[in-house]
């Protein structure tokens, strides 16, 4: 495959993940709806894996694939693109006030999933344990999403989808499609990716933390320059932590499972992704827990930060 060929295939990849990953949700919850489940369990379940669907689908199709650099740099190359790169931007533009009974469980959730992958991975393989806890941690945030979920106003009757035939016809149709649409293109961003590596001479890991990473982040950025534009800084801030811990939380366990119980972790992953990524995360929640606020410094610090750990990657 040359390099035209696999630049198309990897775009094409992205679109597909992304866009198929909007309807999917989208339809999701209104299936949901129309099947009566109570708001907050939608809010506390399938919402909450909007904008981490695209990850956790390459990540788990990569390793399918038995390449498991590409879905640990996935995974843990989003997680720092999110919160060095996307929450960086939030910081130097919004004004962000953290108050510490809202943040301080995510914040800390999200440090310790980071320090249980990274030390459950020194031996080279995810260790049981290590995916136990993360599992554990995983559904202790859902818990918590459900019971903040359930404390907020029902919606007014206006907002109510319209449980027609039609519609619901529709949802049913953008369900499979996204579905679909999820699963070719992870396949085309994971060959895609592959062939990159190989044309430019790099490792698969290089391409997984860097393109492939900010790839299946464009949903955070796309938020956060929403959140941006209209001042709601908690919208981008929680959205990004909350995608964090199902990022670190959820998918390598998962890619461990589907890999028949061991999955390896690449030297290069230990030493520097898994570091990168918990140092630039502490950079971020320690001034939000600490002083209930973000600074524009502390942004740029982050900005500078991921820009240095993609130096050094590269």
């Amino acid at each position: 495959m040359n390099m035209f060929v696999a630049v198309i295939l990897f775009v094409v990849g992205i679109v597909l993940v992304i866009k198929g990953g909007d309807w999917f949700v989208d339809a999701a919850s209104f299936i949901a709806r129309a099947a009566n489940i109570p708001s907050f369990i939608i809010g506390a379940t399938i919402v909450s894996f909007a904008t981490t669907l695209p990850e956790m689908i390459v990540s788990v199709m990569a390793s399918l694939e038995g390449k498991n650099d590409m879905a640990v740099g996935n995974a843990v190359g989003s997680v720092t693109a999110n919160t060095g790169m996307i929450m960086g931007i939030a910081m130097v533009f919004m004004i962000i006030v953290t108050p510490r009974k809202t943040y301080l469980k995510q914040c800390v959730m999200l440090v310790v999933a980071g320090v249980v992958l990274w030390a459950g991975s020194l031996t080279g393989n995810l260790a049981p344990w290590a995916s136990v806890v993360l599992i554990i941690l995983f559904v202790l945030f859902m818990v918590l999403n459900a019971v903040v979920a359930k404390d907020q106003p029902e919606a007014e009757e206006s907002d109510k989808p319209d449980f027609s035939k039609n519609d619901i016809m529709k949802n049913v149709g953008l369900f499979i499609v996204g579905a679909v649409g999820i699963v070719l293109g992870s396949n085309c961003l994971i060959n895609g990716g592959s062939s990159i590596a190989t044309a430019l001479g790099v490792p698969e890991r290089v391409i997984a933390v860097t393109m492939v990473a900010i790839g299946t982040s464009l949903p955070e950025l796309v938020t956060t320059i929403t959140a941006i534009r209209k001042k709601e800084s908690s919208l981008s801030v929680g959205n990004i932590i909350g995608a964090n811990i199902i990022d670190l939380s959820l998918i390598l366990p998962v890619c461990t499972f589907v890999s028949s119980g061991k999955f390896a972790v690449s030297q290069q992953c230990l030493s520097i992704d898994f570091p990168a990524c918990i140092l630039i995360c502490l950079i971020a929640v320690i001034p939000m827990v600490v002083k209930e606020k973000a600074y524009k410094i502390q942004g740029i610090i982050m900005l500078a930060a991921y820009v240095a750990y993609l130096f050094v990657t590269i």
